[in-house]
Order: structure tokens, then C-alpha cells, then sequence
């Protein structure tokens, strides 16, 4: 996501230009001196937790359909259990590495948000949060990312660690270059190796395909994001898709979109899923057609709607898997 300028939407809660939600339940309930640091890994905002997630989530349910699918008999494949532990894992590591992603950003980025009306009153700019406390901050995170890293498989943590090459220069792609998004969808869909490696000790090609999919899939929907910050992201100088595509921009979200869900059925291919699969997979492209139909690029608060509904994709395409998975039809003690 272009994190250096979120929603232009002014605050309602606060009737203030600030992209800070005050009224969210955790800055409410957390202590007094910990609300900066909340605010600084935007739990206020957890979209990008779900976005980072799902990819790992999605590569889960599908090594686990694909060891499924090893096996012959009903009665065989309802004995194949989910990596249920797996889901939790990945879960707590998502919330923590986009923790960490925003503090990064937020350090680099800091002279710009400054600039900003709606990003000023961020910890960092404003000096509610030093440097020297937010690398602090910054470590922590990471170490507690690592400790769940080392629950997993050594190949597992080898492509982990590797996450942090595409993680730390991320805030600097869009000052560089028009397609920022690209490097976001390198960095955002990395769990898909990671959730397949955690399964299964070894890469295959289920999980680069996922891994290629969710590429496309983040150059669609940040794009969309992009779109609700062009006008700031043109006064303070930095670069993304949506002043690259400018008016082109809905066909190229239907080739985004429709490279995904190529790469995604092909993955699902590859991996032995059944035809519940392919419904499942359907309803995830209606979404995304009613996605870019229904787009106002012009309206920034639509942008970030459209966004945001990304979240049900990743929850309609989690479903297919598992609705094609074989041992879910050997639970259910039958064979489509």
C-alpha cells in the first residue's frame, strides 16, 4: 500500500485532516503511554494485517489439500488434519512484520508525512515518538517475529529472513519509480512460499503460482488505493501506478485481476483441488469485476472502499480451497 499517504477522507471522529482513527477500540483501551506505538503500527487500520496474511493463509489450505489429495481413499484424506497451529502462527507474524513494515515506512518517510496535513499529527512527525524509539520499537518487533519464525521448519525460516530484502527498501520504491505496488506485491504476497514451505519442508509449484497471483492481485487493489492520494503524491514528489495509468486505470485492473485469478486456478489446478474449488473461485472474480465496475476513481473515500473490500477476497478465495480440498470432502464422508 502507498503508506505514505493513506485516506485524504478528514477524520470524522476528530473533524480533524488526520488519517489517525482516535476512536478506534484499541487506541481506547491501550494504556496512555503505549497509544503512540499502537498508533504507529496502525492497529487502528488492521486491512493491511489481513492483506499480508491471507496469501500465507491461502498457501496453507492448499498444501494441506495437496497432501489431501496424496492419498487415495475417503477415509484416508479425512485423516490428513489441517494445519490449524499454522493458521494461528501466521496469524500473530502478520500482525507483527505489518507492525513493523508501517515503523519502517514511518522512519523513512517521516520529512514527507511532515508535509502532509493528514499524516503530520503521525508519532514520528509530530515527536510523540523519537527515532532512537521507534528503532527500538522496530527491533522488538522483529525479534518477536523471529521467535514465531523458529516454531517452523529450517526452509521456512531461511525464506522468512529472506522477507526483510523486500521489506526494509519498499518505502523507497515510490520515490524511485511509477510502480511501487509491484514491490508491494513481492513483499505482501511472500507468504505464500512461507505457508507452503511450513507445511510441506520444500517449494513447489502450487505455491509459486500463488506467489505470481497474489503479485497481480496487489498491483489491482493498491492501485485502487494509490488512486485516493494522486493529488498529494504529485505536490510532495513521489510516484505510483495510479498517476502512471491515470485514466487507463480500469482495464489494467481487469488484467491485473485477470492474471490472478489465471495464476490462482492454476494453482488450484496444480494442486489436485476439486470443483468446488472452481465456484469458489468464481464468486472471487465476480467480486473483483464488481470492484472495477463500480470504481469512482475521482472519489477518494470509494477508493478506499473498494480497497478495503479485499478483505472478502481473501476470505472467498481461503473458502474455495478449503471447499475443494479433498479432506474436507473425506470429513464430510463423501467424494464429489
Amino acid at each position: 500500500m502507498n503508506a505514505s499517504a493513506p485516506s485524504p477522507a478528514p477524520n470524522a471522529a476528530q473533524n480533524t485532516a488526520s488519517d489517525i482513527r482516535a476512536d478506534h477500540w484499541v487506541l481506547r483501551v491501550a494504556p496512555p503511554g503505549l497509544r503512540p506505538y499502537a498508533r504507529l503500527a496502525r492497529f487502528d487500520r488492521p486491512i493491511g494485517v489481513w492483506l499480508l496474511l491471507f496469501p500465507g493463509w491461502w498457501a496453507i489450505a492448499l498444501a494441506d489439500a495437496a497432501q489431501s489429495a496424496a492419498v487415495q481413499s475417503s477415509a484416508a484424506q479425512a485423516s490428513v488434519a489441517p494445519s490449524w497451529f499454522l493458521y494461528l502462527l501466521f496469524g500473530l507474524g502478520a500482525v507483527l512484520m505489518r507492525s513493523a513494515g508501517c515503523t519502517v515506512n514511518d522512519i523513512l518517510d517521516r520529512d514527507y508525512d511532515a508535509k502532509v496535513a493528514r499524516t503530520a499529527d503521525r508519532p514520528i512527525p509530530s515527536g510523540e515518538v523519537s527515532l532512537a524509539q521507534a528503532g527500538v520499537f522496530l527491533l522488538l518487533l522483529l525479534l518477536a517475529s523471529f521467535v514465531i519464525l523458529l516454531q517452523m521448519n529450517a526452509l521456512t525460516i531461511v525464506v522468512g529472513c529472506a522477507s526483510l530484502l523486500l521489506v526494509f527498501p519498499y518505502p523507497l520504491m515510490k520515490r524511485i519509480t511509477y510502480w511501487p505496488q509491484l514491490w508491494l506485491g513481492l513483499t505482501f504476497s511472500w507468504g505464500a512460499l512461507l505457508g507452503w514451505t511450513a507445511v510441506t519442508g520444500a517449494f513447489g509449484w502450487p505455491s509459486l503460482l500463488l506467489y505470481l497471483g497474489g503479485i497481480a492481485w496487489t498491483l489491482g487493489y493498491d492501485t485502487v488505493y494509490a488512486h485516493q492520494d494522486k493529488e498529494d503524491d504529485v505536490l510532495i514528489g513521489v510516484k505510483s501506478t495510479a498517476l502512471k495509468l491515470g485514466t487507463a486505470t480500469r482495464p489494467w485492473l481487469l488484467v491485473f485481476y485477470g492474471i490472478a485469478l489465471a495464476l490462482f486456478g492454476s494453482a488450484g489446478a496444480v494442486a489436485g483441488l476439486l470443483w468446488p474449488f472452481w465456484i469458489g473461485l468464481a464468486a472471487v472474480a465476480l467480486h473483483l469485476l464488481w470492484q472495477v465496475a463500480a470504481l469512482k476513481m475521482d472519489t477518494p473515500q470509494d477508493c478506499l472502499t473498494k480497497f478495503k473490500s479485499n478483505r472478502f477476497v481473501g476470505w472467498l478465495f481461503l473458502a474455495a480451497v478449503w471447499a475443494g480440498s479433498p479432506w474436507f470432502h473425506g470429513w464430510l464422508g463423501f467424494a464429489p
